[in-house]
């Protein structure tokens, strides 16, 4: 690395940003760390986005205003500000949102304190109404501090908010970047650095400012919806459990809607190129009315029942029943099972 780069590369894209741009950059200048470079890409926008990025650059030369090929979505811009980045670390912003002061300083000192650590985020806290879900996601990410939990956690949502993270330079570029596969570019990032060895952690405190858009790009795009999420699980659950060496019979813990949508999607990603893969060969309920039936054309059985019949079996625990998931990961850690080596919580 060039000792006259600057240690933190900002990776801005933006499209049709003019009424919140203002707000973002000048969140960044006020920084307390001020090694940094921004790579704002402007993304096709036909408002005054150009022309605010112009404004603020020659305020401020640490601001270099690009533009995607194209325009190209998301990661053609993030891939651009990334071809054009120099630092070590590599910090996401939306356009939409601000970072609190010591948002930078904060990470990289974190980041720099722990080497095993690929992506860093922060909690982030909103800025006027939010939607219920959201709000519900915002909590869960707050409980997602610490590498291990992040771990567990990973295969049930993203468990870092993206523009928050931090990251290392060198692991997006042993992943492969960004990439488009139809499902959230985020998600598959951090899915493929975690099964690829990097830690994922999140800073306690929150550093970052969250504006939900009624046009926000995860609100409208069927890329970021549910079923959208759940294919990018399956495809790396599949590469996960093979990279593990786990050719073990299959489970469904969860009979219900969930249970059965991500049996449809596990045999959708079977049928695709990739590594051998089992069928799902059963489910797990705890509803008497379930048990004894069949669903999708194999047993609905209980949990002792199926140790016993498929003792080898590994399990998928698709539940959504608020609380559920850690019952179930309580009931099988009592009955000596070792998440990611016998289950996956999934949902």
């Amino acid at each position: 690395m060039d000792p006259s780069s600057p240690e933190i590369s900002i990776l801005l894209p933006i499209r049709d940003a003019a009424d919140t741009l203002d707000d973002c950059l000048a969140s960044l200048v006020s920084q307390t760390f001020g090694d940094w470079e921004c790579l704002a890409v402007d993304d096709g926008s036909g408002d005054a986005t150009a022309a605010i990025l112009r404004r603020w650059a020659k305020r401020d030369g640490r601001i270099r205003p690009l533009t995607a090929p194209g325009p190209g979505g998301i990661v053609v811009a993030l891939e651009e500000a990334r071809r054009h980045a120099r630092a070590g670390f590599l910090a996401r912003q939306d356009a939409d949102d601000r970072s609190l002061p010591r948002r930078l300083e904060e990470q990289r000192h974190a980041l720099r304190a722990a080497p095993a650590l690929a992506v860093l985020g922060c909690r982030t806290t909103d800025d006027g109404p939010i939607q219920p879900g959201m709000r519900r996601y915002l909590d869960w990410l707050g409980t997602c501090t610490d590498p291990d939990r992040c771990a567990r956690e990973i295969w049930i949502e993203s468990p870092i908010a993206h523009p928050t993270a931090m990251i290392r330079a060198p692991w997006l570029e042993r992943v492969g970047g960004y990439r488009e596969r139809g499902w959230p570019e985020d998600y598959d990032l951090w899915l493929r650095i975690h099964r690829a060895g990097g830690g994922i952690a999140s800073l306690p405190e929150v550093h970052y400012v969250w504006r939900d858009r009624p046009g926000r790009l995860s609100r409208r795009d069927p890329r970021y919806g549910p079923d959208a999420f759940l294919r990018c699980r399956v495809h790396h659950l599949r590469r996960r459990l093979a990279e593990r060496g786990l050719d073990r019979p299959l489970i469904v813990w969860g009979a219900g809607r969930d249970g059965r949508r991500l049996a449809r999607a596990w045999e959708e990603e079977r049928l695709r190129p990739g590594p051998a893969a089992r069928p799902i060969e059963g489910f797990i309920d705890i509803d008497p009315r379930k048990i004894g039936r069949t669903r999708r054309g194999v047993a609905v059985r209980s949990f002792e029942e199926s140790r016993e019949v498929v003792p080898d079996a590994f399990l998928l625990v698709a539940v959504g029943v608020a609380g559920a998931r850690e019952e179930i990961r309580s009931s099988l850690r009592e009955a000596g099972l070792r998440e990611e080596d016998d289950f996956f919580c999934l949902h």
